[in-house]
């Protein structure tokens, strides 16, 4: 037999809700709309702002420092570097300079010791004019002629030893009066004697001129003595490498020489060296000025 279908009846007002069969109202309701989160008030929202801000500000300045390092490293690369190049740059330049004087002295005369010699008189050389220059610039004019005088001179004496015209004029000399001794000192010996005999004289001449009285001995004895050393330099036959090493080198002493003599004789005028270096226009002008505020203001008149 067919069972008939339950019709199921709203419940009406007056009647209770059974809380079994009841439908929960609010619970689907509920579910079906969310309920909303609570609105943040002014300060809590200026403080979230304050805090985004410093953690903004924070991430730039964590990648300003990184930057910075970065940075850092780069330039103390730059400059370890450029100060490599430039410790290489000076060597090279030392090199070059002290090199460049032995090679040419080993290179033109046979040896590096006229290389340094050369070049230690040519530095003397320099400075001596340079000074000179500096200090009084009277003598301009004289360092063009000073330098043909000594070229002169560092010339004749080259010719001279490169030729061994001396050692010639020696041993043509020695074979004439002292034939009994051995060839090959008889120069030597002769050119010793007649010098120093020559400088001693020369020695003794000047000190009694200069009214040295006792001191004369003394001026014997040093012409005495630099004729033994030109008798050396003058008896040897060092053919024209050496020969043109001792014209120039001659030749850088006669121009220090010239240059100091020309120096010494014309003096150094201290009130035209003032004027060079003090500022006495400048001075004037300020005095002027000064004299001319006074008068033309009442109180410092008055004062």
């Amino acid at each position: 037999m067919a069972r008939s279908p339950s019709i199921t009846r709203e419940p009406t007002l007056d009647e209770p809700l059974d809380p079994i069969t009841a439908p929960d109202l609010g619970a689907s309701s509920d579910a079906r709309v969310p309920r909303p989160e609570p609105v943040p008030g002014l300060f809590e929202q200026l403080g979230f702002t304050r805090e985004a801000a410093k953690r903004l500000v924070g991430a730039h300045v964590e990648l300003a420092k990184a930057e910075a390092g970065d940075i850092a490293d780069a330039v103390k690369r730059a400059l370890i570097l450029a100060g490599i190049a430039i410790a290489a740059a000076l060597f090279a330049g030392l090199l070059i300079g002290v090199g460049t004087p032995l090679w040419l002295g080993d290179w033109i005369f046979g040896s590096m010791g006229w290389g340094i010699l050369l070049g230690l008189l040519l530095l003397a050389a320099v400075a001596v004019v340079a000074i000179t220059l500096a200090l009084r610039p009277a003598v301009d004019a004289r360092v063009g002629p000073s330098f043909l005088v000594a070229a002169v001179v560092g010339i004749i004496v080259g010719v001279i030893f490169g030729l061994d015209l001396t050692n010639r004029g020696w041993t043509l000399l020695a074979d004439n009066v002292a034939g009994n001794l051995a060839a090959d000192s008889r120069p030597l010996v002769v050119a010793v004697i007649v010098l120093a005999v020559v400088g001693g004289v020369i020695g003794l001449v000047m000190g009694l001129v200069r009214g040295l009285g006792g001191g004369a001995i003394g001026t014997l004895v040093a012409g005495a003595i630099s004729g033994v050393l030109l008798g050396f330099l003058t008896a040897a036959a060092p053919g024209p490498r050496v020969g043109a090493a001792i014209g120039v080198a001659v030749g850088l002493i006669a121009w220090i020489a010239l240059m100091g003599a020309a120096a010494a004789r014309g003096g150094f005028e201290t009130d035209k060296l003032k004027d060079r270096f003090w500022p006495a226009r400048t001075i004037e002008v300020t005095k002027e000025t000064i004299e001319w505020a006074r008068e033309r203001m009442p109180l410092m008149r008055r004062s």
